[in-house]
């Protein structure tokens, strides 16, 4: 959480700095700088599992810029419900929020790079259920487009970290599919 709130503050300051702008050939510079709206997508990941001992029910969605026509970064943030049914329906919530980076190797393939900060709640616990996880992962995935501005994406990554409170086992594949959108 360190982290985040390291990316709230500056982006705050650079917001209160923007504003303390007197010069007029600072503002000129500052106006060019602006952020091109034609850069930015949105996108995300709908997670749904449900099978005999448990069920998940989540969403991911994700706000990321271009920074060159090949290179991208954004942010993501994360919320799960966890339904164990063998154990008298407990549940729990796991959120949390990454920062990641994309680069087009081709039109349709990319590498990905993910810093993510995770709470999970654990059913197998002594005292405090709740746990912190922080998470790279790094992978690449397929983006194919569906119309104009939509594309469809899959991807697999892997933690490398290898947290001890992290839910994969070494090198185990995080698999996902989802869908971004262009404005």
């Amino acid at each position: 959480m360190k982290s985040l709130t390291l990316i709230l503050i500056i982006s705050i300051l650079s917001l209160v700095s923007y504003g303390q702008v007197n010069d007029s050939t600072q503002v000129a510079q500052v106006q060019k700088t602006k952020l091109d709206r034609s850069k930015i997508y949105y996108g995300g990941y709908v997670t749904m599992n449900f099978s005999r001992d448990y069920s998940v029910v989540g969403a991911q969605p994700m706000v990321a810029y271009k920074l060159t026509p090949k290179l991208s970064t954004g942010v993501q943030v994360t919320y799960e419900y966890i339904n164990y049914k063998d154990f008298d329906d407990y549940s729990g919530s796991n959120y949390g929020a990454s920062v990641f980076s994309r680069y087009r190797f081709t039109p349709r393939l990319y590498g990905h790079a993910e810093f993510q900060l995770m709470s999970y709640k654990w059913l197998y616990s002594d005292g405090d259920n709740r746990k912190t996880a922080p998470m790279l992962y790094l992978g690449g995935g397929f983006s194919q487009p569906i119309s104009r501005n939509t594309w469809f994406t899959a991807q697999v990554l892997f933690d490398v970290l290898n947290h001890e409170n992290s839910p994969y086992k070494d090198w185990e594949p995080y698999f996902s599919v989802g869908v971004g959108v262009g404005f």
